[in-house]
């Protein structure tokens, strides 16, 4: 990632070639091979795919989004968001008076992609997250402290139950297991104190349809736009970072969550009010547009937000 090319940082209005373009200099193809090896055509192709179907990556600097991408693809990971092993979130960088000079793409793990970097180490038997659904929570064992749970049978029947809570487990081959679960009310004072975006109060009239069109912009955070995705992701980070085995490649995944990745690898973590929705934020009426500096308060994922 040293080698790749940057330009000075221009204005966030200034035109700049296409990113397939940019992906076709030769500088830029080359170390790609370098990097990527016989995978690179196909490397390149998903990542072009990735930018072109997100309007907000698209004016992003397109080195960021390079070495993000080509973390991923070190730790063997899709940039694709239907996948959601790991995303390239836009989010703006700003100077010291609040005004936004740029924006830049951050890498964030998602929850498949912890799962999928936990069982490739060869330590684990299973691991897994889901959503408890009402009735299902049976308390605790009297003598051992441990949660109980009854699970309803039928899918049809279990879909339609209210979600109370999140459950996360594994068991490693050398026999340890161990679960983790937490209230929908616990997660959501958790979503409450590290996401500044996201406002407990206004969850449910967000939820339930009550906000105006032209105020959705407001509530672009991914705790709001898929709760249960983002709960998923917690408490995988908060199970596997208490008890798991974690592999070289997991630390370092850790390591590079919720960062905008340099050219020279150095990591730079997100401020919290910084970070854009991804995919594109819901657009008020023309006259109630947002202005860019609100734009760039967003959050999707942040640094802090999946910390117990």
């Amino acid at each position: 990632m040293a080698n790749i090319q940057t330009t000075a940082q221009k204005s966030i209005s200034d035109k700049k070639p296409k990113f397939s373009a940019y992906m076709n200099q030769d500088n830029i193809r080359n170390l790609v091979q370098q990097a990527v090896g016989k995978n690179a055509q196909s490397f390149t192709a998903s990542i072009i795919s990735a930018v072109s179907n997100n309007p907000q990556l698209q004016e992003c600097t397109q080195n960021t989004i390079l070495s993000a991408a080509l973390l991923g693809e070190s730790l063997k990971l899709s940039p694709s968001p239907q996948l959601g092993q790991y995303y390239l979130v836009p989010f703006a960088k700003k100077d010291k008076n609040g005004n936004v000079i740029c924006y830049n793409a951050q890498f964030v793990l998602g929850a498949k992609g912890y799962k999928q970097l936990a069982m490739r180490s060869g330590q684990y038997l299973d691991i897994d997250v889901l959503e408890i659904k009402e009735g299902e929570y049976k308390g605790r064992d009297r003598f051992t402290g441990k949660q109980k749970f009854e699970f309803v049978e039928d899918d049809d029947e279990r879909d339609a139950l209210p979600t109370i809570g999140y459950m996360a487990y594994f068991e490693l081959l050398n026999g340890f297991k161990k679960v983790v679960y937490w209230t929908k009310d616990k997660m959501i004072k958790h979503a409450n104190t590290y996401s500044a975006a996201f406002n407990a109060a206004k969850y449910d009239d967000y939820i339930n349809g009550k906000i105006p069109q032209k105020e959705l912009y407001k509530y672009s955070s991914f705790w709001y736009k898929n709760f249960d995705e983002m709960a998923f992701k917690t408490m995988l980070r908060y199970l596997i970072s208490q008890w798991g085995i974690m592999s070289i490649e997991m630390q370092s995944a850790i390591d590079a969550d919720n960062a905008v990745i340099n050219e020279s690898g150095e990591k730079s973590y997100v401020e919290i009010e910084d970070a854009v929705v991804e995919p594109q934020v819901p657009q008020a009426a023309e006259s109630e547009q947002p202005t860019e500096a609100e734009q760039g308060e967003f959050d999707f994922f942040n640094e802090a937000d999946d910390k117990a």
